[in-house]
């Protein structure tokens, strides 16, 4: 992925108003971000936890969106899988998380979710730049280039549901 500006950030959102993106959180590390190694940019807002954000490259330009994750859950000792990048954690470390849908089906309250690594840190698990442990990622016949592929195609689907 290219590097990101915060202009080229709050200019990309395609489910929530030019105020909301105005005024939403945007990581202030862009610069240390390792964006060779990654296939869209994602981050929590640190002023509201329930709240988080995704921008990625499609079709020549950027689109992002903004996420809405459910209450805390506590006490929970399952493994989940991601969707995107299909890593497996403990507890909370995959989240459900939703977005508002674009134009009018959105405004009519309209939103579509996908469970997704709560870090949203699916493009470094998938190279293998984080891990968390033996049992996280599956052993697999496909290259890392196939299973980054897979992540992509993933996310394009989501994201399409979005804009559809």
């Amino acid at each position: 992925m290219r590097s990101l500006t915060e202009q080229d950030i709050r200019g990309s959102f395609v489910n929530c108003s030019r105020g909301e993106a105005k005024r939403l959180a945007v990581p202030r590390d862009l610069g240390e971000r390792p964006w060779d190694d990654l296939d869209f940019l994602g981050w929590r807002d640190p002023g509201a936890p329930d709240r988080s954000f995704l921008v990625a490259e499609r079709d020549g330009g950027l689109v992002g969106v903004t996420l809405r994750l459910p209450a805390a859950r506590r006490g929970l000792a399952h493994r989940s899988m991601c969707s995107l990048c299909l890593t497996t954690h403990p507890g909370g470390g995959v989240s459900l998380m939703t977005a508002r849908k674009a134009g009018a089906a959105g405004r009519e309250g309209n939103s579509v979710g996908v469970y997704v690594c709560a870090d949203l840190d699916c493009s470094l698990y998938v190279r293998g730049r984080k891990t968390l442990g033996p049992g996280s990622r599956f052993e697999e016949t496909l290259t890392t280039e196939q299973q980054i592929a897979r992540t992509v195609g993933n996310l394009s689907s989501f994201l399409a549901r979005v804009r559809d």
